[in-house]
């Protein structure tokens, strides 16, 4: 119900264009989801369905974005959904890699630890921040070297994610909290990167 109404909230603030870039995100996201979710069960790390907080954290920013697109421009807001984006495949698919090493050190850790990454896990960031940004070239007519700038600040976006994650390992903060703040890397450097449209 909360994500319906944040769609409605999204078509009323920004568009059409708004409301598909949302829905690519959302297809994007349960299909990394869904890939190899056997494995991911065998080893405790699948969430099929999220609760609402996660809807809230991912949904909130990129929705007031929206609603201001003719202030901050919609560079903002193709890069906040870049970066959830970004986090989505490198969590749901870096696990698959069989190794994780957490920051800042670089320890072994069990895959899919907050704080933790992999080589697997931040080329899929790329790839997914960049198939969001595909996306909006198609939506928004951006240049295809604007397409690149969006794939970079999604991959920024999901390292935050990371770091904020080793202080979520130790008690600062929740999964929503580092989600917000990996969207708005992404908003911040989407912002800088596309010129107000």
């Amino acid at each position: 119900m909360l994500a319906v109404a944040m769609g409605i909230l999204l078509y009323m603030g920004g568009g059409t264009e708004y409301l598909l870039l949302m829905l690519i995100f959302f297809v994007l996201a349960v299909f990394v989801t869904r890939y190899e979710h056997q494995a991911k069960r065998e080893l405790g790390l699948y969430e099929h369905e999220r609760g609402w907080e996660n809807v809230l954290s991912n949904g909130f920013l990129p929705i007031v974005l929206a609603i201001f697109h003719t202030s901050v421009g919609v560079g903002a807001y193709i890069g906040a959904l870049a970066a959830i984006t970004a986090d989505k495949f490198s969590s749901e698919l870096g696990v698959l890699s069989g190794n994780a090493r957490m920051l800042p050190y670089f320890t072994p850790v069990k895959p899919g630890k907050s704080g933790a990454v992999s080589t697997l896990g931040l080329l899929e960031a790329v790839v997914g921040a960049l198939l969001l940004g595909i996306g909006a070239w198609l939506l928004f007519k951006i240049t295809l070297i604007q397409v690149l700038y969006i794939g970079m600040a999604g991959f920024a976006g999901s390292l935050v994610d990371s770091i904020f994650g080793i202080f979520e390992e130790r008690g600062i903060g929740t999964k929503g909290t580092t989600n917000f703040f990996c969207s708005l890397t992404g908003a911040v450097l989407g912002y800088f990167l596309i010129p107000v449209m």
